[in-house]
């Protein structure tokens, strides 16, 4: 099951407002400069989502998840950023 697009950008968005200034992740934000802070104007209504937007925040999210040792079959249910911080940290402590 895949997460829904709108749970994505709410994620992604929360990650960048709440991350973007850590210098420990500095290198994720810098790479994903786009797919981030678009993620957000889109969760917080700013803009709407266009095709592009959507490829932008797919790929990101692939990304972010990945560094996080995560799948997105393993998100089932994952509707926030606590959410799923807390699973890849169970899981890396499995």
């Amino acid at each position: 099951m895949s997460v829904d697009f709108s749970n994505k950008c709410s994620i992604l968005g929360q990650f960048w407002f709440e991350y973007k200034d850590d210098e420990k992740l500095s290198e994720f934000t810098s790479y994903n400069d786009v797919g981030l802070p678009l993620a957000w104007f889109i969760a917080t209504g700013v803009v709407s989502a266009q095709p592009k937007a959507e490829d932008y925040i797919n790929e990101t999210f692939n990304l972010f998840i990945a560094t996080l040792d995560l799948t997105e079959a393993e998100l089932e249910g994952i509707d926030n950023l606590n959410d799923l911080l807390a699973m890849a940290e169970k899981k890396a402590e499995d």
